[in-house]
């Protein structure tokens, strides 16, 4: 019996808790501070295009960092690994707990960001190990519980403590739960994967760096900048050129940095287009919805919190029932339907105006959630089985690097979507009033003239956010017909034959 037969019938869940545990809250962090930015920008008297780097700057990190994870797990042990990135997360907690100016705050969101950029895909990959084919669905399927469930927690939770205590309370918290998890990594954790033998081509490093980072940075900061600004088309290119040759040379290489070879297995390849097309369509609404609840509706940032809070509670419910679909009729029945019902309240989204109930769009957000579950977790673990064991590093470092890049291109565009067709709109209504004043009528009092202007902008904003959901339904309705063309993996045993450097396997999906 191999050692992966061995831990298959005895998966390791002592070890899986403590990994699930630094997964949550490294990526609770990536939401957690959200809602806090304003008393930051207040404390240390910094714009708001400075403060945004607390969050840009945790996902520019981990979209640089996740691309050489593949490297890091097949190089160095579990234990070791998590140990590292868990030590890392939590410096980056204290310092970002004490931090007395503003500068000390970055810094350390990005020693967090360093931690937070290994878990993930390290989880992923211990329970691609540790559990068979056929039992995967109902795994991964709790997996989506971390995945899902801690970034919706994350504007709830940060919302009410805001509103009664500091900031800094955000990280008090984290913080003795992320030294005990590393405690308890350091006694309980144990190697589950396999390791090898390998350098890390520097070269590669470097390029995966700029590309990544370019494109991350490029397209995070066009919503701020505008697209015509060099800072923002100009890392574009140099992303987008750096990303090709790191791909032509990963293609070149016997032992890459990151497998972009992975692409030839057709059920990876297509799950991969889904989750990019599903990622752009969830940040829709993570995006407009704050926008259009607290900036047109003027309700609070607890109770636009508490809006999400029923969607990420059906999602965390759905996450392991899903699991166990998935495992009984496979990833395709699971993604139609859940497409279907993300398509359809997506649609009444872009119907939303400013009597729409505040039960209406908790309604219309948990259904959309609750869609969402649905297909996830089922595609990409679909996906992941077709892969032979030795490439389930450079999957789900794939994965997360699509995931991390997609949502910042996404969030991108349809901020862009937005701002433009709000201010199309703005002129057309300002045209229309000054068209309907009579020449000979008074000219409106200062008053008058200020919130005819802001009833100008609400329904501009408003006609915005409707059309950005539209493009939203288009984008998840690509995502539904890519969906149809799913097929189920074969659970098998794989046989990896190791004979003078080549290693041949077995895969196989049915309809």
């Amino acid at each position: 019996m191999s050692k992966t037969d061995s831990i298959q019938n005895k998966p390791p869940y002592g070890m899986i808790a403590i990994l699930f545990i630094g997964a949550f809250i490294a990526i609770l962090n990536e939401t957690l501070l959200n809602v806090a930015l304003p008393s930051i920008m207040k404390e240390f008297d910094v714009n708001a295009t400075a403060v945004q780097w607390l969050s840009t700057g945790y996902m520019l990190i981990n979209g640089i960092l996740i691309p050489a994870s593949a490297f890091f797990i097949q190089r160095f042990t579990d234990k070791k690994l998590f140990i590292t990135a868990m030590a890392l997360f939590t410096l980056g907690t204290f310092l970002a707990s004490i931090a007395p100016v503003f500068g000390v705050l970055l810094a350390a969101r990005m020693i967090q960001a360093s931690g937070s950029a290994i878990m993930m895909p390290l989880l992923m990959n211990v329970m691609l190990t540790a559990f068979p084919v056929e039992k995967r669905g109902a795994a991964m399927g709790t997996f989506g519980l971390v995945m899902i469930t801690a970034p919706a927690i994350g504007p709830t939770l940060s919302g009410w403590l805001i509103e009664h205590y500091s900031w800094r309370t955000l990280f008090d918290i984290v913080l003795p739960i992320a030294l005990l998890t590393l405690v308890l990594s350091i006694f309980k954790l144990k190697d589950v994967t396999q390791q090898r033998a390998m350098k890390l081509d520097i070269i590669s490093l470097i390029l995966s760096c700029i590309g990544f980072g370019g494109l991350l940075y490029g397209f995070s900061s066009a919503g701020d900048k505008g697209w015509d600004s060099p800072y923002v088309y100009g890392t574009i290119i140099v992303g987008a050129l750096a990303l090709i040759t790191f791909i032509l040379r990963q293609l070149r290489m016997d032992d890459p940095m990151l497998e972009f070879r992975i692409f030839r297995y057709p059920m990876f390849a297509l799950s991969s287009a889904i989750s990019i097309v599903i990622a752009v369509a969830m940040f829709s609404a993570m995006i407009l919805m704050p926008i259009y609840v607290q900036t047109l509706r003027g309700i609070s940032p607890l109770d636009s919190g508490l809006l999400m809070l029923p969607g990420a509670i059906v999602m965390g419910i759905m996450s392991p029932i899903t699991g166990k679909l998935f495992d009984k009729y496979g990833a395709r029945t699971l993604a139609v339907f859940g497409l279907l019902v993300t398509v359809v309240t997506s649609y009444y989204f872009s119907k939303i105006n400013m009597d729409t109930t505040y039960f209406t769009l908790v309604l219309l957000y948990t259904c959309r959630m609750f869609g969402m579950s649905m297909v996830m977790m089922p595609v990409m673990t679909n996906g992941l089985n077709q892969l032979p064991a030795r490439e389930n590093p450079h999957g789900t470092a794939m994965n997360n690097t699509l995931q991390q890049v997609s949502g910042a291109i996404g969030s991108a565009l349809l901020i862009t979507v937005m701002n433009n067709r709000t201010e199309a709109k703005a002129k057309d209504l300002a045209a229309h009033v000054m068209s309907t004043m009579d020449a000979n009528t008074a000219q409106p009092s200062a008053q008058t003239a200020a919130e005819m202007k802001q009833h100008i902008m609400n329904q501009a904003m408003l006609h915005g956010i409707n059309f950005t959901f539209f493009i939203s339904t288009l984008i998840a309705a690509v995502a539904l017909i890519l969906a149809l063309f799913i097929k189920r993996v074969k659970p098998h045993h794989e046989e990896e034959i190791v004979e003078e450097g080549t290693i041949s396997s077995k895969e196989g999906v049915t309809g």
